[in-house]
Parts: C-alpha cells; structure tokens; sequence
C-alpha cells in the first residue's frame, strides 16, 4: 500500500525570489506571486502546511493594469460605523499607497485562512529599486516555471 507524502514544517526549505514589476500585469503578477507563496510550485506541496516561499518585489509604482481599470476599479474601506464605507479609486490609491494595491491583489487570491496570514507575510513589496534583502540572496522570479 502506498502511502501518501506529507510536508512537515521543519523539512521546509524556503527559497527567495526577486520581483521587478517594473510593466508587468497586475493580475498576472499577483496570481503568480499567490502560487509561489502557497507552494504550488514545489512537488512537496501539501494544502494544511505552509510551504511556500519569500518573495520581494521592487518597482511596485510602475505595475499596469489594463482596459478601463484606471478608472473604474476602486477600493472598499470601511470604518466600523454605520454608514463608514468610503471607496478609493485606483488613481488615488496608486498615489499613496502604491505597494496596497499588489499586496490586495496577491491577499485575495490566497486562501481565506490562518495559513494564509503566515503566507502574506512572506511578500515583501517596496517602491524603487532599493531593498533592504540583500544579505538573502534572492534568485529571479521563476515566471516560466509556473
């Protein structure tokens, strides 16, 4: 009888990966970044364990989207009293926080979970090119694997 694998936390070998967003798709983008920070890349994969990897992603001021997204997306924000939804456009967004919109897309593309907050803390997003990761020795990005 063969049995199935399971991950176990302590055998888990995180890798870190470089992101330059600098023209690519928002929701191309994210989708990728959500697979690897599950660990859907790796044969390892195992659902109820967290196996996915450390990302950081320069350049984040400089994401696209495309179609009409600029002017019709807008993002809900509710304050906890009646009548406390205010909305923020994608404009308005992209003007001060820039690094919010990539970080919303790859959050709701995760599990609704607890493991998905181990996951998001993983992503690391920063406007320009400069990072404080150095000393991690991170690869480039595997786009063509996924």
């Amino acid at each position: 009888m063969n049995k199935s694998f399971q991950a176990k936390t302590a055998d888990v070998k995180r890798e870190w990966y470089l992101v330059d967003a600098n023209d690519l798709v928002l929701g191309r983008l994210a989708s990728q970044i959500a697979r690897v920070l599950m660990g859907k890349n790796k044969p390892e994969y195992t659902p109820h364990i967290d196996t996915g990897d450390n990302i950081v992603v320069i350049n984040a001021e400089k994401i696209k989207v495309t179609g009409k997204k600029v002017e019709y997306s807008k993002y809900p924000r509710y304050s906890g009293y009646q009548s406390g939804l205010k909305m923020i456009s994608y404009q308005r967004m992209m003007e001060r926080k820039p690094t919010e919109i990539l970080r919303l897309a790859v959050q709701r593309m995760l599990p609704k979970n607890k493991i998905a907050r181990q996951m998001i803390k993983k992503l690391r997003i920063y406007t320009g090119n400069e990072h404080p990761h150095e000393a991690q020795e991170l690869q480039p990005f595997p786009f063509d694997k996924i």
